[in-house]
């Protein structure tokens, strides 16, 4: 861009990512140069996402992104579908920016053909999932949910059976926990795994260096040593399915499985099978392979067992400030005439 012309910005935001905080941000970023921003604020997650068009997790709002478009160089939204139609019907348009560690809202061929830089915000929620990831594992393997319901909702001191020792909880001192991927997420998770005093596995043949916890060197010793497993890798077509029936199969007998990352790395049928046999003792979920989770999911029938959670665990202000924050910053370089930092065309 070349300073002093007013970039037209539009801030697409949501329930979640408001609009106002991307305004806001936007205009620190931005200084001195002069940004006109409209704020166009859709429905999620009050209103479910969903595939619109040809692109995935969307909110189904194509209209609305046009007319908000009119005229405008720059988008910065979460949800909004970028379309091979939204991106046809507004030629202005030069920079998109995805609130989100990935921009599967966005037809990223039909943008590099127009010419259209989109960026993304990465690391965003990782502080937040890992947290959440503890905080599932910790509830799964002390059956907390189930002791809440037991007590608070049917009044019964029936849960005192969870301090007889076939049915008491583990803790994470001296456990051993094997983390499946080590990137921003698994990583932090690993980091406090240690704080507790867990013996943490790790395995990631895509991360070198140094580690918090032992390396090993494929998954089968990962699986054949951990008591709980989490999941942190990436979806992909090599990773999809990753943990299935042979996985489980490998666990201590009464492992815990743990999920906060994507739904199909795991296949759910094969989990339901090994919480029935008993081969894993608990799992805690927060991704699934369709989602919304169907009603008539085995998952739900197994609530002995299982915690589960419907897709929350970047669900923290401090996520929907950082992601206008790292938005903003890409917007400000591109006003500047600086180099984008996550950029993917």
């Amino acid at each position: 861009m070349t300073s002093g012309n007013n970039v037209r910005v539009v801030a697409a935001g949501d329930h979640f990512v408001l609009p106002s905080l991307i305004a806001d941000a936007v205009g620190r970023e931005a200084g001195e140069q002069p940004v006109n921003v409209r704020e166009l604020k859709l429905g999620w997650p009050l209103d479910p996402f969903g595939p619109v068009a040809e692109v995935q997790e969307a909110s189904d709002a194509e209209d609305e992104m046009i007319e908000a478009l009119a005229g405008a160089q720059v988008l910065v939204t979460q949800m909004g579908p970028v379309t091979e139609r939204v991106l046809a019907a507004c030629p202005d348009l030069r920079l998109v920016v995805v609130c989100r560690g990935g921009p599967v809202n966005v037809n990223l061929d039909a943008a590099k053909q127009r010419d259209v830089r989109v960026c993304f915000a990465p690391g965003r929620n990782a502080a937040a999932t890992a947290e959440f990831t503890l905080g599932l594992m910790l509830a799964a393997l002390r059956r907390i949910p189930q002791a809440h319901d037991l007590l608070a909702r049917q009044g019964s001191w029936a849960g005192a059976a969870y301090y007889t020792y076939e049915h008491s909880g583990l803790e994470l001192e001296d456990l051993p926990v094997g983390l499946v991927g080590y990137g921003a997420v698994g990583s932090r998770v690993a980091r406090v795994l240690c704080a507790f005093g867990a013996r943490v596995l790790v395995y990631d043949p895509y991360v070198h260096g140094e580690i918090h916890g032992l390396r090993v060197n494929s998954l089968e010793e990962l699986l054949r040593g951990s008591h709980v497993i989490t999941l942190h890798a990436r979806l992909t077509d090599e990773t999809r399915g990753l943990i299935g029936a042979r996985e489980l199969a490998l666990l201590p007998h009464g492992a815990v499985v743990v999920n906060v990352a994507r739904g199909p790395l795991l296949d759910e049928v094969a989990l339901c099978d090994a919480l029935e046999s008993g081969q894993v003792s608990a799992a805690a979920l927060d991704t699934y392979v369709h989602e919304p989770l169907p009603e008539g999911s085995r998952l739900r029938a197994l609530a002995e067992r299982v915690v589960l959670t419907p897709h929350l665990g970047g669900a923290s202000r401090a996520v929907a400030e950082k992601a206008a924050r790292i938005a903003a910053e890409e917007v400000g370089r591109w006003v500047r005439g600086e180099p984008l930092a996550h950029c993917l065309t």
